[in-house]
């Protein structure tokens, strides 16, 4: 990519997914960019040239602007001649609901005496008035010449690079038109309207799309058990309802219930929101619910078929949240290995890329290369992540090689009526 704009020297705050990709993007439209974090272990590896997350094609990008990308741990040399600073640190719920804004707050305050700072922008997800406050912080600490900018990502793993360099829209709420000019010109070269608006406004920008999203999975979701109780098929519905230009056929795939490190998030901080102004959001509410049940709807199809998980044997096909990503935030195979667990089976687990962390549930679990040798001697196997690999599987000998060949298609990644021919109980969302 070539450069289009002039270029600039950017400080990025966060070598997590945000930060790094990022990063990375802004390094391939051009400017120099110097990212920071506090992890050791992530800066040596990310010198090495290994990066700590899987996302498609970032590596290669990284790899491809080396001399204009430089990861560090010292503070001076990230601020060292940077005219945008941006915060891309994590602000996980706290115990209050409300997002823990103390890497933030860490990063705003470390900022004082960068004399040579044009403009701050938030990338991370915050509360909406989050950006007033980081104004008055700026100016109480003598940086009223820096601009502010709330600039939301709108990235999905998997094709996050993609969905940068070309994405619906790039959001910048500036706190004055000059800064809004200015990070307008730093994407140059992006193929994507700059849509500007005030702070709050673009603040809430990030909540309520994800929101939405989430709305319209649980919405699909709902229908999907409708269907099952007439009859109806889902998957025939949300075809018919996805050629509504109005609606799009865009997350209307039913399922086990999202997951990921959005979703979960944002819906909750956005009702946590709503609710310190005293304003109950009922549809947000019921969205939520509807996803939590959906992953505990699949255990109780499995106890409906087998009469008892209690001492059943039973493979998790798919770990991730979704495919394409080694990410395990908010996994619905999480919860099911848990209710599995609690339940009394014997839990198996099959994910290309999943690294589980070393705790329970996964503790109590076994690990399998393959899904055939997950399903082996099993009672029953749940599709969790619809990996394209699960495509490819002898089915036929899967089935063969279970004590009980009861397969709950929690993505409808199979075909029913194959799937019944081969000797199978196969379960799905929504489909008769």
């Amino acid at each position: 990519m070539t450069m289009v704009g002039k270029e600039r020297h950017v400080a990025v705050f966060g070598a997590g997914y945000i930060g790094l990709v990022t990063g990375a993007c802004l390094a391939e439209l051009g400017h120099q960019v110097v990212v920071r974090d506090i992890n050791p272990e992530k800066i040596t590896l990310l010198r090495s040239g290994d990066i700590p997350i899987y996302e498609p094609g970032l590596g290669d990008m990284i790899a491809r602007n080396k001399e204009r990308l430089t990861f560090t741990l010292d503070l001076q040399e990230t601020l060292d001649g940077a005219e945008i600073a941006y915060v891309c640190v994590d602000t996980p719920p706290s115990p209050s609901g409300d997002a823990d804004l103390s890497r933030v707050w860490s990063v705003v305050k470390s900022l004082e005496g960068a004399s040579s700072l044009r403009a701050v922008v938030m990338k991370s997800t915050v509360p909406v008035g989050t950006g007033t406050r980081v104004r008055a912080t700026l100016d109480a600490a003598g940086l009223e010449h820096i601009g502010y900018v709330s600039n939301p990502e709108f990235t999905a793993e998997g094709t996050a690079v993609d969905d940068f360099l070309h994405p619906d829209r790039i959001v910048v709420g500036a706190s004055d038109e000059e800064t809004a000019r200015l990070i307008a010109e730093l994407h140059q070269g992006v193929d994507g309207p700059v849509v500007v608006m005030d702070v709050r406004s673009a603040e809430m920008v990030k909540l309520a799309s994800n929101a939405l999203l989430a709305t319209k999975i649980s919405f699909i979701n709902e229908i999907a058990t409708l269907c099952e109780k007439t009859g109806a098929d889902v998957e025939e519905v949300a075809r018919a309802v996805g050629m509504d230009h109005r609606l799009g056929a865009h997350f209307l795939r039913p399922g086990i219930g999202w997951g990921g490190s959005c979703f979960p998030k944002d819906s909750e901080a956005l009702r946590q929101l709503a609710s310190n102004t005293g304003y109950h959001l009922q549809l947000l509410s019921a969205v939520i619910e509807v996803n939590n049940l959906q992953k505990r709807r699949a255990i109780q199809k499995l106890k409906d078929e087998l009469g008892t998980l209690a001492g059943a044997r039973v493979a998790l096909l798919g770990l991730t949240f979704k495919p394409g990503t080694d990410d395990m935030r908010e996994a619905p195979s999480t919860v099911l290995a848990a209710r599995l667990l609690a339940e009394g089976a014997e839990v198996r687990c099959w994910d290309p890329m999943a690294r589980p962390a070393e705790t329970e549930p996964w503790t109590s679990t076994s690990r399998h290369t393959t899904p055939e040798l997950a399903v082996d001697g099993a009672d029953a196997a749940i599709v969790v992540t619809e990996w394209p690999q699960l495509k490819e599987v002898d089915w036929a000998r899967a089935a063969s090689a279970m004590r009980r060949p009861v397969l709950f298609d929690g993505r409808n990644l199979l075909d029913p009526a194959g799937m019944r021919a081969l000797g199978f109980t196969y379960l799905s969302v929504g489909r008769p």
